[in-house]
C-alpha cells in the first residue's frame, strides 16, 4: 500500500518543486499529466493473477520492459513531454525499488 502512495507522493513533491523553472508550467497540470502516465498500470491486465502483491513488475508487464526505459526517460528532453517522460520515469523507478524491497531484485529476470 506504501508503494501505491509514493506513486502519488513523489509526482506531487517533483511537480511543486520543479513546475516552475523546469516544466515551465503550473503546478497542478504537471501533477495531472503526471498521475496520467499511472496508466502504464494498465498492462497488468494481461497477467495472471491481474494483482501479484509480490510480483516485480519491471521487466514482466509489457510496458515495464527494461529497454522501454531509456525511452521514456528521453522524453524528458522534449518540453512538451516533459512532464509525462518524468511520470514514466518516476513509476519506473518506485517499480523497481519496489522490486529490490520485496524480493531483493532490481527487476524480473526472464526465464
Amino acid at each position: 500500500m506504501f508503494h501505491l502512495f509514493l506513486h502519488a507522493l513523489v509526482p506531487l513533491i517533483l511537480s511543486v518543486l520543479l513546475a516552475k523553472h523546469w516544466f515551465k508550467q503550473p503546478w497542478y497540470k504537471v501533477f495531472i499529466i503526471m498521475m496520467l502516465t499511472m496508466l502504464i498500470d494498465l498492462d497488468h491486465l494481461v497477467a495472471t493473477p491481474i494483482y501479484d502483491p509480490l510480483r516485480c513488475s519491471m521487466n514482466f508487464h509489457p510496458l515495464h520492459k527494461l529497454w522501454l526505459v531509456p525511452f521514456y526517460a528521453a522524453l524528458m528532453l522534449f518540453k512538451p513531454l516533459r512532464a509525462v517522460g518524468a511520470g514514466l520515469s518516476i513509476h519506473m523507478i518506485l517499480d523497481s525499488i519496489d522490486c529490490q524491497v520485496n524480493q531483493g531484485v532490481w527487476f524480473h529476470s526472464a526465464v
